[in-house]
């Protein structure tokens, strides 16, 4: 998905917020229903990115999970004889998943009169993941080096296999403090509720000592703000710390807010 329809996205959906927030309080100021309207504007907000970013994170893994298998056919079709851009126009004809379709835009490309190494050069601009963006200089080299290019691709498509399995054990590994975040959150979502249920419900109406005590829908408003602002954050450190960037856990701040919405709604 290009950056351009990611910044795109991100101002309609920023605009929508906005406007919706305004709306409320021009209509709801102050009340339950106010606060409301800023929760379904931030989701508005954050739900077209979490699932742009979500596609194009799927994407990009395809392409990245696909690539020792091109290079294990590429391989094998200089081994027959073949050029390095014959075994390529060879390779597009086979399922690598959303690498087929990138790899057919490029032999076109080449067949309307682009060079090689430009065919190459716009796959990995197009492409743009870290692997692609190391294995396409490499590609180029090994054509103007000519010879047994064979010999670079094996040990390039086990270097990239290599990688893709201490990046899967990396996230194996993060895995269970990913959980732990959604753990604390449900811990904290059900002591709020037991407190509200158990404690300041009970209280309401007994006498006090000059002293202000809040009323139980005054308590519901704080709760419902902790737990959003608990839900979203806590969202975006499980993105950061799992797929290593904050825009990875919009789907997290996502899932846990109405989780939150649902659970005080019902309960509260």
């Amino acid at each position: 998905i290009e950056n351009r329809v990611r910044r795109i996205v991100w101002f309609v959906s920023a605009f929508l917020a906005i406007a919706i927030i305004l709306f409320a309080y021009i209509m709801f100021w102050g009340t339950r229903i106010f606060d409301e309207f800023v929760f379904f504007a931030a989701i508005t907000a954050v739900f077209p990115p979490a699932v742009l970013n979500y596609v194009d994170y799927k994407w990009r893994r395809g392409i990245d999970e696909h690539l020792p298998d091109l290079f294990r056919s590429i391989v094998q079709a200089q081994e027959t004889g073949m050029t390095l851009p014959q075994a390529l126009e060879d390779a597009s004809k086979r399922n690598y998943g959303p690498l087929t379709a990138e790899l057919r835009k490029m032999t076109a490309q080449i067949s309307w009169g682009m060079t090689f190494e430009e065919g190459l050069l716009a796959l990995g601009r197009r492409v743009n993941t870290l692997l692609v963006q190391r294995t396409v200089p490499l590609i180029i080299e090994a054509s103007r080096s000519g010879g047994h290019v064979e010999k670079v691709f094996d040990p390039l498509g086990k270097f990239i296999q290599t990688t893709l399995l201490l990046d899967k054990e990396r996230r194996n590994q993060t895995r269970p403090y990913i959980a732990i975040i959604y753990v604390a959150f449900f811990v904290f979502l059900f002591t709020i509720i037991l407190l509200f249920k158990s404690f300041f419900v009970s209280i309401e109406g007994l006498p006090t000592l000059g002293t202000a005590v809040m009323s139980p829908e005054e308590m519901q408003r704080v709760f419902f703000h902790m737990t959003s602002i608990q839900a979203f954050f806590g969202g975006l450190v499980a993105g950061k710390m799992g797929e290593g960037t904050i825009n990875a856990g919009l789907k997290h701040s996502l899932v846990m807010m109405l989780c939150g919405y649902i659970a005080l709604k019902i309960f509260l």
